[in-house]
């Protein structure tokens, strides 16, 4: 099949991770992104489309992603199955939405014509939405014949909640977010793809231990939870500890290397508690500590986390800290969880058998 994954930008390489995979699969694919990301993961082609990031623009979408993972509990979303419906929520993002859709229409018309993207028939959304805010794009596409997905990762539906344009357009709609399946009526569940083949396991340890916490967002991922609880634990244990932010994903990879246990999240501020970040640590055979609901605990296969909330992240510590036996164990059934669930050939057995029930191919 031809594939076109079209993404606002490549969240976390999973975008790239989804057109790789089908690759070795032997699918003519390809990924285009809107937006460079900013921490160096991967490219396939990139428009580079001008994305404000000065400091008020980023106040305002973390003030409103936080706002709206705080509304969101399994309980509401269960009396309330309909997904978000994604529109401006004032007048001034409203005038800059229509802005930008004229802003960009250039250098998209230029990128159609230069890398020929209606020669492909699959038009895979990672992140459920076009080209341009009005969908015109898939509209085309849809009355073309194409078949179109809509694959919602990370705080999608929580916070940004569905395009009706693009809802109504999707032959399947995807996720990697088991919470999302209480959002949203009909869509379905798909392990992120990891290629596990580039992490070595780690096999010696640091003789002072070193944890590391690399929080992509400080507010979703508990930060200011965990380290009161780390200076508390460097008065009773010898430790080295490491926080990453903002960092070069190459660079972090080596701060990981060099690391013997991972502290994910500490309150359920930003999701079900894992994603590449955590595949990352389990692939190298590195225990990780995270916060799940209970809900999601019960739900997910054979779960090699470590788990814990603010009360309990203390004494989770201090039992990996002082029984290596236990880090090993952690590491090594994170190392096999991994290869069983994300790998690219479990991933791509699933995501055939979903396009085959949808008529995808």
């Amino acid at each position: 099949m031809k594939i076109l994954h079209v993404a606002p930008i490549n969240v976390a390489g999973v975008p790239y991770n989804m057109m790789e995979m089908q690759r070795r699969h032997g699918h003519e694919a390809a990924l285009v992104t809107l937006h460079r990301n900013t921490l160096s993961f991967p490219e396939d082609i990139c428009l580079d489309l001008p994305l404000p990031r000065n400091p008020v623009a980023r106040w305002w979408r973390t003030r409103k992603r936080i706002d709206r993972e705080q509304e969101f509990t399994p309980e509401r979303a269960a009396n309330h199955p309909s997904p978000r419906i994604h529109r401006a929520s004032n007048i001034f993002e409203y005038v800059y939405f229509r802005y930008d859709d004229v802003r960009r229409r250039g250098r998209i018309q230029r990128a159609f014509s230069k890398h020929q993207f209606d020669q492909y028939d699959v038009i895979h959304y990672d992140g459920g939405l076009d080209f341009f805010r009005d969908s015109r794009v898939a509209r085309r596409w849809k009355t073309e014949g194409k078949k179109i997905i809509c694959h919602y990762m990370g705080s999608d539906l929580r916070v940004r909640g569905v395009d009706p344009t693009m809802e109504k357009l999707s032959d399947l709609n995807l996720t990697n977010e088991s919470d999302h399946l209480l959002l949203h009526p009909n869509i379905h569940y798909l392990f992120i793809p990891f290629d596990v083949s580039p992490y070595a396991v780690r096999t010696n340890e640091n003789d002072l231990l070193r944890i590391i916490h690399s929080p992509s967002n400080r507010a979703m991922k508990g930060t200011r939870l965990i380290l009161p609880v780390i200076e508390k634990l460097k008065k009773e244990r010898k430790i080295d500890f490491v926080l990453l932010e903002g960092t070069p994903h190459a660079r972090v990879i080596e701060a990981k290397k060099r690391c013997d246990i991972a502290i994910e999240q500490v309150g359920n501020f930003g999701g079900t508690g894992y994603g590449r970040n955590s595949l990352e640590f389990l692939a190298m055979g590195i225990p990780t500590i995270t916060e799940m609901t209970p809900d999601y605990v019960a739900w997910l296969p054979e779960n090699p986390f470590v788990l814990a909330d603010a009360d309990t992240l203390y004494d989770r510590l201090l039992e990996l800290i002082d029984n290596p036996s236990l880090r090993r164990e952690k590491g090594m059934a994170g190392r096999r969880w991994v290869e069983q669930y994300h790998s690219y050939e479990s991933v791509h057995r699933r995501l055939t058998e979903l396009y085959r029930e949808h008529h995808i191919c």
